[in-house]
């Protein structure tokens, strides 16, 4: 499965609604959160994730991407 800032924020979103936050009105910040910490979230395994694989023709570390 790929991953999508797209789609993290969306979740983010809907678990920050659950818990009470509001992502609606002029005051409200929840939403353009969700979409900074979804976007830190994949730059950062997008950038800078391994895999180890330990064992067969394909053993070593292979980045993330």
């Amino acid at each position: 499965m790929a991953l999508s800032k797209a789609s993290l924020k969306q979740k983010l979103e809907n678990e920050l609604e659950e818990q009470g936050f509001v992502l609606d009105g002029e005051f409200a910040m929840a939403g353009k959160m969700a979409e900074a910490i979804a976007n830190a979230l994949v730059d950062e395994i997008t950038q800078n994730a391994q895999v180890p694989v330990i064992g067969g023709s394909s053993a070593g570390d292979y980045k993330v991407t």
